[in-house]
């Protein structure tokens, strides 16, 4: 049997690729998002329409910064900063919670003036272009139900779904467990918490935390929803 051909990447010519940040620095939509002035994709439209500034001067993108720079932006961006929403939304079972898929309908066309709470506050009133970048900061399952937010400001995003997120989430699940015998789980779960075989086992909060979940719950237990 005749063996593909062995393809090797070409080396990168000379001053050519990126080059390598400087000690002590990060760019400019990374130091911005560490800042909680917006989100990188954000800082990065504001870039490109002139709207920061460095120590004063005009920002590039992809600008190297340092801890000391002073990174300021124009009264257009905090203007467009101000319009961005965020829309808190109890999600009913039989919806996504993003982009659509399998034929179902993503969470987001639930949000239209009759599904605008009445007693909002804000005295926002909902228009079409509150859809426009709306994106969910987390998720619920299509069979779970519960608060899903949906931001387009990306500090609201980070809070919640970012790498130093520090949000807690909970979540409810109910089981349903249909009767049929499940020997091996059961005393595994015998064995892990101390039950009796064949027999549900309570776990209480300072329990520890297996990571087997049919070692714990019988195969015959079913999932019938998670609310957050």
């Amino acid at each position: 049997m005749t063996q593909p051909p062995a393809f090797k990447r070409a080396p990168r010519p000379e001053g050519k690729g990126e080059t390598a940040a400087p000690s002590g620095t990060s760019r400019l939509n990374k130091r911005m998002a560490e800042l909680r002035m917006c989100s990188r994709r954000e800082a990065d439209a504001w870039i490109e329409q002139g709207w920061v500034f460095v120590n004063g001067q005009p920002a590039t993108m992809g600008q190297q910064v340092t801890l000391s720079d002073r990174i300021t932006i124009d009264k257009a961006a905090e203007q467009q900063q101000d319009r961005q929403v965020t829309i808190l939304l109890h999600k009913p079972m039989g919806y996504v919670s993003g982009q659509a898929e399998d034929g179902h309908e993503p969470a987001i066309t639930l949000i239209n003036p009759r599904s605008h709470w009445g007693g909002d506050p804000s005295k926002l009133r909902f228009t079409p272009p509150h859809l426009r970048g709306l994106a969910p900061a987390g998720r619920l399952d299509i069979d779970s139900t519960g608060l899903l937010v949906l931001t387009q400001d990306g500090r609201v995003a980070r809070q919640l779904i970012g790498e130093d997120s520090e949000m807690e989430k909970e979540y409810l699940v109910r089981v349903a467990y249909t009767g049929q015998e499940n020997t091996a789980a059961a005393t595994a779960a015998s064995a892990t918490y101390g039950g009796k075989a064949n027999q549900l086992t309570v776990i209480g909060d300072f329990d520890r935390v297996s990571a087997n979940v049919q070692a714990v719950f019988p195969k015959a237990m079913s999932s019938a929803c998670a609310t957050a």
